[in-house]
């Protein structure tokens, strides 16, 4: 671990922004690794303290505080592989993200422009019907209508929901929404502007933002995670593993900063 000019708790909570408290929590937490204690219990901290708080809010920014949070946690138990493990999760799970942003943009093409496919039999389906048609519950469709994305007619006597073609197209475009990740009260919006005009730019303008946020999270993951990588050439495995160094090192007992 570098060894340099000592840091007091209020040094790196004006370096972060954040109170002195916080800085407490970082170190408890695992965020930072643990700092020697003089005789009299008060946390040291030092160089390696600061790259720590830097990595970790860089980090935080494209990862989130959980996420970045249990990255460092990890470096700080000695396991580096099992850190790196958890940043290439998060990438992948971005990746999957792309991919499901991608097939919004092709279910839009595809399904929005289209007329009614012809359903299985004449007279509409029944709930359970589309449901196995879809491949999703009974329920979720019942959602879906309760949100106002679709209006099934009501069969007249039995008061069942009869599907007709405009609605299963409907529901094939609300479900291929769902699978990426669009809100439902995003999702009405759009219903009804296709309905209205039959016209996709709402959409067209969703997926666009939502490319220009996920391009601007994978910047900012990229730059936390260079910002890991330069931290982890400074932290040595003995120190990432919890050893306290330096003669002011003193016992674990509870600290007045």
């Amino acid at each position: 671990m570098m060894n340099a000019r000592r840091l007091r708790p209020v040094d790196l909570a004006r370096l972060a922004g954040v109170s002195t408290q916080q800085i407490r929590n970082y170190e408890d937490a695992g965020i930072l690794p643990p700092a020697a204690r003089t005789a009299s219990g008060y946390r040291v901290f030092e160089e390696v303290h600061r790259r720590a708080l830097l990595a970790y809010r860089t980090l935080m920014k494209g990862y989130g505080p959980v996420t970045a949070t249990r990255i460092m946690r990890t470096v700080h138990e000695g396991d580096v592989s099992g850190a790196l493990a958890v940043v290439d999760a998060t990438h992948a799970a971005l990746h999957e993200e792309r991919v499901s942003l991608h097939a919004a943009s092709e279910a839009l093409e595809v399904l929005a422009g289209q007329p009614p496919a012809p359903l299985p039999r004449s007279g509409g389906l029944r709930v359970g019907e589309v449901a196995a048609l879809l491949g999703v519950r009974p329920s979720a469709l019942r959602v879906w209508e309760a949100a106002g994305l679709l209006a099934p007619r009501r069969e007249r006597g039995t008061g069942y929901r009869v599907y007709d073609p405009a609605d299963v197209r409907d529901a094939r475009f609300v479900q291929t929404l769902r699978r990426s990740h669009y809100l439902l009260g995003q999702i009405r919006p759009v219903l009804d502007e296709l309905r209205r005009e039959g016209s996709t730019e709402a959409l067209r303008a969703a997926i666009a933002a939502r490319g220009e946020a996920l391009a601007g999270r994978t910047r900012e993951m990229l730059e936390g995670a260079g910002a890991l990588h330069d931290y982890l050439g400074v932290v040595s495995p003995v120190s990432a593993a919890g050893t306290t160094t330096g003669s002011t090192a003193g016992g674990p007992g509870p600290s007045p900063t």
